[in-house]
């Protein structure tokens, strides 16, 4: 069986940490070099839930998407929620290690799972400058309504779901995909001539000029389909895991890697509201 450190050593070669923006913080968060791995755990979230589905999985590591500390901490005592996860981890031998932005910009890397989820081929980065996003193209022509279906059936179920802005009968050929927030990439992708970008976190504002900047150049959409963040990068823990399923059968190493299905989406119910009277 492997070492902690071996293990590590090919996630870089897979997410290589100087890939990372420089505000970002990716890496082995806690773990012993030295120790042995048998079991894997991948998730989007390095949350108390998954810490302590990792301890009854008899996991060695947890790889996540997102930063324990992202900002840095003074300290990891556990009478706080994020040092309660530290103290859980080294209690129980498991390492954590995270690939944030680094996994963003790989190829493959998280639009690429996304767009793999949603059965897109893909045909280009969505920014090329750092590889960021990707462009793709549908099969068959579908309405941006039938899009939304598409990404709300193959994605997972969160409170959010899927919502839609732009005409739901348009078109829909080209698209862009960009898992995680996505409203700064306007500009690519009004520059990428797309139909349709699916992404998460968009806000108000953002979208409200890109459907306005629409409607003043007389061209249709993009039509935009906003996902959970949660739901967006999730895919990618599937796709890493069959990495590391790989590189393990090459090294023959026999490890045992799982996905968390477990959903760290924050938001936990959804409600439809008749509104106040204007």
């Amino acid at each position: 069986m492997p070492r902690l450190s071996e293990v590590i050593a090919e996630l870089d070669a897979l997410w290589p940490p100087e890939r990372a923006e420089q505000w970002d913080a990716v890496g082995t968060v806690c773990g012993e070099p030295d120790a042995s791995v048998t079991r894997v755990l991948f998730a989007v979230d390095p949350v108390q839930e998954i810490a302590d589905e990792a301890v009854a999985l008899g996991a060695d590591l947890i790889v996540t998407h997102h930063p324990l500390y992202l900002r840095g901490t003074t300290t990891v005592a556990a009478s706080h929620f994020k040092g309660r996860v530290v103290h859980t981890l080294i209690k129980h031998d498991i390492a954590l290690h995270v690939a944030h932005t680094n996994a963003d910009t790989a190829e493959p890397g998280v639009s690429d799972a996304l767009a793999g989820a949603l059965d897109l081929r893909i045909t280009g980065p969505l920014v090329p400058e750092n590889n960021l996003g990707r462009i793709c193209e549908l099969d068959q022509p579908e309405t941006l309504a039938q899009f939304a279906a598409r990404a709300a059936k193959r994605l997972p179920a969160t409170a959010q779901g899927i919502r839609v802005a732009g005409d739901p009968d348009m078109t829909v050929r080209r698209v862009a995909v960009s898992g995680g927030s996505g409203d700064s990439l306007f500009d690519a992708v009004r520059a990428a001539g797309v139909d349709a970008f699916l992404t998460a976190d968009l806000r108000h504002h953002p979208v409200s000029e890109a459907t306005q900047h629409a409607a003043h150049s007389g061209r249709p959409g993009p039509g935009l389909v906003d996902a959970a963040h949660w739901a967006t990068e999730w895919p990618w823990c599937e796709q890493a895991a069959a990495q590391l399923d790989e590189i393990s059968d090459r090294h023959g190493w026999d490890l045992r890697v799982h996905v968390s299905k477990t959903v760290t989406d924050p938001w936990s119910s959804h409600h439809t509201s008749p509104g106040a009277p204007n």
